[in-house]
């Protein structure tokens, strides 16, 4: 097809990348572990490890996994949050031959059940901390192998018994569980002293992760992707940010903050992998919901690159100690997961003298499929452009291509687009077009530029008299509302139009009433588009990155 976005490229930024100059992912790794031996690589309340580090000890575990007599291929589990045994855990198991599993540790026992079956996963290295989930389960699935971390795990000698003592005994964050086959994370490192990683082929089409996406809107699906996706998407990222990068001294080391969970798509590939491919060192933050913590440790660095998603931004905004961290060396900020709000760019972008660069992509696609340049000051309101290597068009319900400037679905193809999804064929066959382009259920507006605006999921979408309403649009106007911090807007059934807008709202003002805001409202939407009715709200309910669900607040509606 015709690239002509690529007109609209940057200076420096290549039509293409070259994904086979690695063999596989663990190469890549390990190349990165070489050159950056001696560099910090991970940060974790106050403790530091560096990239020789990991390497050993990734080693060392990757060979007791072996020796547990796992075959190339089985799947293991990770279940832990933003902890430095966290990065050493995932080279572990790719570096021994395995898949990752990543799991979100805050999963209730059915959704821990279902991962694991439907992944086969036959280990699991797991947080103390969420153990008892574990217990629950494990019976019914195929783990035979069980290895536990702990908070003070990577902190040494007292400091490690000081932080294991308080999780238990003073904050009493580890419920009791018992796991008998369970081994410590320490005491593997121990029995692994004597082993050798045994070093397995891997080439392109072997699978690295099985990424679960579609549990809020469904049963989770494990998108598979092989060590091709995510070197190519790495790659791909390096490529798009060069034009920031490149005006840094060569042997400069940058601060990451991954605030964002490794076991989500978005910290994993743009902190942990690009992280160390560009020889970087992540501020790991175990707990990032918990702001004027988070905002405690970003004092102590000067921070280079921050990625999140719209909620987080505009909750450190909202933090009265935020303005105080040194932004002087502030080079990046990525915005994903959701859309993110002019506002929220506008204010940040005042504060830190950052603009939020806004890209997009989905686990299916490693996950960045588009961006806005990296250098980019103006808020466009879009996506962006497709990143090299990547052609995106808009299609109709038939996967016909639609005319520039017209709503379709959003569609994918390129070398980061997973192999499908672990054992569902139908559900790959439905995702896919004829000619390989992956469906991303997102509708979409492409201009003459080949910049992409997402008007909204296909699900999302609220049909009032025939008419279609975006929530995306309801939220970002009403969100620019001073005495409105978040909101969220869902169809509900009416006997007259069919559905109607109902409007959520967490207020920034307590004096804020819904007359005001329905004034508010009447002033800039046409009437099918105004919300009918307005519900106060203390919170909203997200997702583990904090991306406000919609289909919760449906699913309540229906229930009431």
């Amino acid at each position: 097809m015709d690239k002509f976005w690529l007109q609209s490229y940057p200076e420096g930024v290549p039509a293409e990348i070259d994904f086979t100059q690695y063999d596989s992912l663990v190469q890549l790794l390990e190349e990165s572990f070489r050159k950056y031996a001696d560099r910090h690589a991970y940060v974790c309340m106050d403790k530091r490890i560096t990239y020789g580090e990991v390497d050993a000890l990734s080693e060392k575990l990757g060979a007791w996994l072996q020796s547990t007599g796992m075959q190339k291929g089985a799947r293991v589990a990770l279940m832990m949050p933003n902890v430095l045994q966290y990065p050493i855990a995932i080279a572990a198991v790719l570096r021994a031959g395995y898949v990752v599993v990543n799991v979100n540790p805050l999963y209730k026992p059915r959704e821990l059940q279902h991962q694991l079956q439907d992944s086969g996963a036959e280990a699991i290295i797991i947080l103390e901390n969420f153990a008892t989930t574990l217990e629950k389960v494990i019976s019914s699935t195929k783990v035979k192998h069980v290895v536990v971390a702990t908070m003070g795990d990577m902190l040494g000698g007292l400091k490690g018994t000081i932080v294991n003592f308080v999780v238990r005994h003073i904050k009493k964050m580890v419920p009791a569980f018992s796991l008998p086959q369970a081994v410590s994370f320490n005491d593997v490192l121990v029995q692994a002293s004597n082993l050798t990683l045994q070093k397995p082929v891997l080439g392109h089409q072997d699978i690295a992760f099985l990424q679960y996406t579609g549990g809020t809107t469904g049963t989770a699906k494990g998108a598979v992707l092989t060590h091709r996706n995510i070197v190519a998407n790495v790659l791909q990222n390096e490529a798009w940010i060069w034009p920031v990068l490149s005006k840094e001294p060569t042997d400069k080391t940058f601060n990451f903050v991954c605030a964002l969970p490794l076991y989500h798509i978005f910290a994993l590939t743009a902190c942990c992998m690009l992280g160390t491919r560009l020889g970087v060192m992540n501020i790991l933050i175990p707990n990032p919901r918990d702001i004027p913590g988070l905002v405690k440790e970003l004092m102590k660095y000067k921070i280079n690159l921050l990625p999140a998603v719209n909620t987080l931004y505009n909750g450190l905004l909202n933090n009265p100690d935020f303005a105080k961290v040194d932004f002087s060396e502030l080079k990046l900020c990525n915005g994903g997961g959701m859309a993110v709000q002019k506002v929220v760019n506008d204010r940040w972008r005042a504060v830190t003298g950052v603009s939020i660069i806004e890209g997009y992509g989905l686990s299916e696609t490693s996950p960045v499929a588009a961006s806005n340049p990296a250098a980019a000051t103006e808020f466009s309101g879009t996506i962006g452009l497709p990143v090299s290597s990547t052609e995106i068009k808009i299609i109709d319900t038939n996967d016909n291509e639609v005319a520039l400037g017209e709503a379709g679905e959003i569609a994918i193809r390129g070398p980061q687009v997973m192999a499908g999804y672990w054992n569902n064929p139908v559900e790959t066959a439905l995702s896919m077009t004829a000619d390989g382009f992956f469906k991303t259920g997102d509708i979409g507006i492409m201009d003459a530029r080949g910049y992409t605006k997402i008007v909204d999921r296909k699900k999302d979408m609220i049909l009032v008299s025939g008419f279609n309403v975006y929530p995306s649009e309801i939220e970002s106007v009403v969100a620019a509302h001073p005495g409105v911090l978040e909101c969220a807007c869902i169809g509900v059934p009416d006997e007259q139009t069919g559905e109607a807008v109902k409007l959520f709202v967490v207020r920034r003002d307590p004096a804020l009433t819904a007359e005001d805001l329905m004034g508010y409202c009447k002033e800039q939407f046409t009437g099918y588009k105004k919300p009918k009715s307005i519900e106060f709200r203390t919170e909203l309910p997200k997702s583990n990155v904090g991306k406000i669900l919609r289909r919760e607040l449906r699913d309540e509606v229906k229930v009431s």
